[in-house]
């Protein structure tokens, strides 16, 4: 078993914005050389999160709807108590998850028909991390 370690930094022009990851991990995995496994791809902040769409801008623009609907930016969170404002970052996070897992075979992603990969900033205009955790043979 051998394991590659990665990490893709992300600092977005916009509080929110979606950054499409699929090339650069897909690159992780080459360089890892291992063939067969798989590969954890996860923000290290509470305030972003990674997921598995389809690459079309309606859908897209339909996802921030339906997160500003259920997680709206409001004034009158509890978090904001502690001089933060970003209570909705922190919902959103938790409907689209912190990380995803992939499989990896004959060296590459295994992904489906429609299938790419995504960074979700909902606080951006700061660099932040994500992890690229390839094991396998």
């Amino acid at each position: 078993m051998r394991a590659h370690t990665a990490y893709l930094w992300m600092e977005t022009a916009r509080r929110r914005d979606i950054v499409h990851l699929t090339p650069l991990v897909r690159a992780e995995v080459k360089k890892s050389g291992i063939q067969e496994g798989l590969c954890l791809v996860s923000s290290m902040h509470l305030t972003a999160s990674v997921i598995i769409q389809d690459n079309e801008r309606g859908l897209h623009e339909d996802i921030w709807e339906w997160l500003e609907k259920l997680a709206p930016a409001r004034p009158d969170y509890q978090h904001h108590r502690t001089g933060e404002d970003n209570g909705d970052a922190h919902l959103k996070n938790l409907l689209t998850h912190l990380q995803v897992v992939l499989p990896v075979t004959k060296g590459d992603l295994d992904l489906g028909p429609w299938q790419e990969l995504f960074y979700l900033e909902f606080d951006g205009q700061r660099k932040k991390r994500v992890i690229v955790k390839v094991i396998g043979v």
